[in-house]
C-alpha cells in the first residue's frame, strides 16, 4: 500500500470540520426592488447620497469620518446606529452596521440603481444578515418581516422623491 504522510492529517481534518455545528450559520438574503421612472443616474443623484437615508428614511445621519465614500462612517437614528461604507459603485454603496440593533447579526445593506430600458431604471436594496445570532424562531421570524415591510416601504419613499419633477 502506498500511503500519503498527508491523507490521515487530512481525513482527520475533514472529520474535525465537519462536525462543528456551532459554527453554522444562517445567512438571510432579502431583495427589495422598484421600478423608477428616471434615468439611473437621475434616481441617484436624488436617493445615492451616503447621509440621503435623512430624507428618505425621515432620520438623522451624520458623517463620523469620511465625506461619502468607502471608509466613510456615518451615524443615524441619533447616534443609536453606525454604518461604514464597505463598497461602492457610480450607482450603489454597501454599508456594514457595526453599532445597531442588528449589529450582532454581521448586517450589511446595499443600496443600487440599474438602468432598466430608456429613462427607466430599477432601484433594489438588499440585506444580508445571520439570523442565528438573534435568540429565537420568533424573533427571526419577526425581524424578517420588519425588515420586509420597512425596506418596501423605503424604496416607495425613494421611488418618489427620484420621479419628481
Amino acid at each position: 500500500m502506498n500511503h500519503h504522510p498527508l491523507r490521515g492529517v487530512l481525513m482527520g481534518l475533514g472529520v474535525a470540520l465537519a462536525g462543528t455545528p456551532a459554527d453554522a450559520a444562517a445567512y438571510v438574503t432579502i431583495i427589495k426592488q422598484v421600478q423608477v421612472e428616471r434615468s439611473a443616474d437621475a434616481v441617484w443623484k436624488r436617493v445615492g447620497d451616503f447621509c440621503a437615508i435623512s430624507v428618505w428614511m425621515k432620520t438623522t445621519c451624520e458623517y463620523t469620518s469620511g465625506t461619502g465614500g468607502v471608509g466613510t462612517v456615518r451615524r443615524i437614528l441619533n447616534g443609536a446606529t453606525v454604518e461604514p461604507m464597505v463598497a461602492q459603485t457610480a450607482h450603489s454603496y454597501t454599508y456594514w452596521q457595526s453599532v445597531g440593533n442588528m449589529a450582532a447579526t454581521g448586517f450589511h445593506g446595499t443600496l443600487a440603481v440599474e438602468p432598466d430600458g430608456s429613462g427607466r431604471s430599477r432601484l433594489s436594496y438588499t440585506l444580508f444578515y445571520d439570523e442565528s445570532a438573534l435568540p429565537s424562531d420568533e424573533v427571526r421570524a419577526a425581524q424578517r418581516e420588519r425588515l420586509n415591510g420597512r425596506f418596501q416601504e423605503l424604496l416607495g419613499v425613494m421611488k418618489s422623491m427620484a420621479e419628481k419633477p
